[in-house]
């Protein structure tokens, strides 16, 4: 990898280095390292290292801020799914970091440059590289340039996925009844049906809510019920 590749990495992570040879690390598999003969330490494992306990600490300390109310088990689930390995290999993806890569030629041959354990690792190694180059100010400020909309997007989609739940929970306060959904229409062809649900409990209407598959729908009519409860 020539200066000018390097370069059009940055550019497309926004982060200039004082120390390419940092970058080229970060960048570097272990496959390409074992097939140059490289030493044990030229690869971007260390790197990586470095990396995941920054970014778990720059993203526990930026949900620590935003989310005051949200207590310790929500925070510790939604750092988990957004630091999980599809999540760091799909924003790796949207930097075209695959393209990027050192890899040995047997990993370039099973297609190394896509699967989601290399990008994660490479991501994370970049983010260590930006560390070690910058310190840890300037690796926050990388790091929250994409994680910011990443936690948003990831919070309202986690609390979406959980409405059912979570209004089991409300309920569960102050009744020991639980909630019942029932499917009550079913419009539209088969290859593209709507479904409409509700909730319901001990005889009430909580939630209405519709969605392309039944569990969608019912998703949908306990966000309803929960938004009308206030929750």
């Amino acid at each position: 990898m020539n200066i000018q590749q390097l370069e059009g990495f940055e550019k497309k992570i926004g982060y200039t280095f004082a120390d390419k040879n940092t970058l080229f690390l970060a960048l570097t598999h272990s496959s390409f390292a074992n097939e140059t003969k490289k030493g044990n330490h030229e690869n971007n494992e260390r790197l990586e290292f470095l990396g995941d306990a920054v970014l778990d600490m720059i993203v526990s300390e930026y949900m620590y801020r935003i989310f005051p109310e949200m207590p310790e088990g929500e925070l510790t689930k939604l750092r988990a799914s957004v630091v999980c390995e599809g999540s760091l290999a799909k924003l790796a993806r949207q930097m075209d970091f695959g393209q990027f890569l050192l890899l040995g030629k047997g990993e370039e041959s099973t297609g190394g440059r896509n699967r989601d354990s290399i990008l994660a690792d490479a991501f994370e190694a970049v983010i260590g590289a930006v560390c070690m180059d910058g310190g840890i100010e300037s690796a926050q400020k990388y790091v929250l340039s994409f994680m910011k909309e990443e936690i948003e997007q990831t919070k309202n989609n986690f609390r979406n996925m959980d409405c059912k739940t979570r209004l089991q929970e409300v309920i569960q306060r102050d009744s020991k009844y639980p909630v019942k959904y029932v499917i009550v229409s079913e419009t539209g062809p088969d290859h593209s049906k709507l479904f409409a649900a509700e909730v319901h409990h001990v005889g009430k209407i909580l939630g209405k809510g519709s969605g392309k598959s039944k569990k969608e729908a019912e998703q949908a009519a306990a966000q309803d019920a929960l938004q009308k409860m206030g929750e």
